[in-house]
């Protein structure tokens, strides 16, 4: 096998766009910016420039079956996007090929172009609903073709939801319902599945009236899976991207601008967040954790051990005692409380947020999913800290929506103080998240000393330890070997950053 066929794959089926700003050519973009090997499958040949669409010409029906056989035969897909099918007969060429090849497909059902032109065929519409729609993964409709598909006119988040359900029994396993084209500070799209429902939500980042947003969201969305993210992570990925590509969007010709494509979303602006409603800001800010970094973050189940290691210096500590309930957690929370205050250290409670409010903690660290359940209001209020844990993108884009006062991303190597669903994230995917994320981050799972310097490399801001220091034959060395290594450090960032 040669050695593209190793590459993660992605394939587009769509009509082309000359300018660069759409179709073909913004998928191919996209794809290359994901760090994703594409393939094109072209459906239409569109003369259009940035102004509009001047004339469409569908491919015959014999070619497109021949341009997706050579793929077939050579350069098989992790997934496929798939944009403009202008004819009947290209929709069912298109559900032939994904009854064959059983891959994640995304198809961006593009109807009308952003200047107003129609790019199918009346008669295709049908065939797509009762076609190609059941052999669909995730549909990925703006308001307008989805209102076309619904037969309902969309104004409110609830018509939203409801177009998203109809369209959802035509078929495809799950849609991304796209609001971009709705008023508002804030852009709120719907994911709809058989899980359920969330808003991946984004402030507005462009000026411009802009060109090709729907291409480049499907296709950096299919990008992620063949990266091998699954698709509700996926969705948050491809909404950086688009988000990096509106804010970097420079005019390109006299007509609407098309977007930047750069690389994998780095920037804390671009990360969308997730809330149950639509249009919902970002909660307000958690205090901070003060001007010294986290650091050395060990996590123990009992007070007196906590003692200990606060005595040899440790400043940021978490009590995480899962065994115990009731008085005998309450003790130990008192306990622990007690300590941090006569230390000076930082002490977070895990999970029991009512006991740290009640005893008055310096903070609480929650799970992604445990904050559902937590009155983070109320924690808010009483002007604890929060650290929340994610380890996933979308768990991230959950965290993110609270403003904590620090997020932990993990499981950075495989650990087994915790059984995580997820793989471990590696140092790689750890950068990759935490470039997204303006508060400090801790590194969690499977933490070392001898694994230390590549994560402050990275990025982590403090460092969370269990078994590094509870199965050292000597912990009390180790906790000092710790601390000595991260003074080096800190000396040395410092060196480097006045050299």
């Amino acid at each position: 096998m040669n050695s593209v066929a190793q590459q993660a794959v992605a394939w587009s089926i769509a009509g082309t766009d000359p300018s660069g700003g759409a179709g073909i050519q913004a998928d191919m973009k996209t794809f290359q910016g994901m760090g994703v090997y594409g393939c094109s499958v072209i459906t239409a040949v569109i003369a259009q420039n940035t102004a509009g669409v001047l004339k469409v010409e569908c491919v015959a029906e014999d070619m497109l079956r021949s341009q997706l056989a050579a793929l077939e035969d050579d350069v098989l897909p992790r997934a496929i996007k798939i944009g403009m099918l202008g004819s009947a007969a290209a929709a069912r060429v298109v559900t032939g090929c994904l009854r064959r090849l059983r891959v994640y497909s995304v198809y961006d059902p593009v109807m009308v172009s952003g200047s107003g032109h129609s790019l199918v065929d009346p008669d295709a519409v049908s065939v797509l609903v009762a076609e190609l729609l059941p052999q669909v993964d995730l549909i990925t409709p703006n308001i307008g073709e989805a209102e076309r598909l619904a037969g309902r006119k969309i104004v409110t988040p609830d018509d939203m939801l409801d177009a998203a359900r109809t369209i959802k029994r035509m078929g495809p396993r799950s849609v991304l319902l796209k609001g971009g084209h709705r008023a508002g500070g804030v852009c709120s799209d719907l994911w709809l599945d058989d899980d359920g429902c969330f808003w991946l939500n984004s402030g507005r980042v462009s000026s411009f009236e802009t060109h090709g947003t729907g291409c480049t969201l499907s296709s950096a969305l299919a990008g992620a899976v063949a990266l091998g993210f699954p698709p509700r992570d996926a969705a948050v990925i491809a909404k950086a991207y688009l988000n990096q590509g509106l804010r970097l969007a420079r005019p390109v010709g006299r007509g609407r601008v098309p977007l930047a494509h750069g690389g994998w979303p780095a920037n804390p602006a671009d990360m969308p967040w997730i809330t149950p409603r639509a249009g919902t800001p970002r909660g307000g800010a958690f205090p901070g954790c003060g001007d010294s970094a986290l650091g050395f973050y060990p996590l123990v189940s009992r007070a007196a051990e906590m003692e200990r290691l606060l005595s040899l210096g440790v400043k940021t500590i978490q009590l995480r005692a899962k065994d115990l309930g009731g008085f005998a957690l309450e003790q130990e929370v008192v306990d622990a409380v007690g300590a941090a205050g006569r230390f000076g250290a930082r002490l977070f409670i895990n999970d029991d947020w009512r006991l740290a409010l009640k005893h008055r903690a310096y903070g609480v660290h929650l799970g992604c999913a445990d904050c559902v359940d937590a009155d983070v209001e109320a924690i808010r209020r009483a002007g604890l800290r929060l650290g929340v844990s994610a380890y996933t993108y979308e768990e991230l884009a959950r965290a993110v929506a609270l403003s904590p006062s620090y997020i932990g991303l993990g499981a950075v190597f495989a650990t087994g103080s915790k059984e995580v669903p997820t793989p471990p994230l590696g140092v790689g995917g750890f950068r990759c998240m935490r470039r997204l994320v303006a508060v400090p981050v801790v590194a969690i799972g499977g933490v070392t000393l001898e694994r230390a310097r590549e994560l402050l490399d990275a990025g982590a801001d403090g460092l969370a330890v269990i078994s590094d220091v509870a199965a050292a034959p000597d912990p009390a060395q180790r906790v000092q070997q710790w601390l000595e290594f991260l003074d080096r450090y800190a000396d040395l960032r410092r060196a480097t950053d006045q050299g």
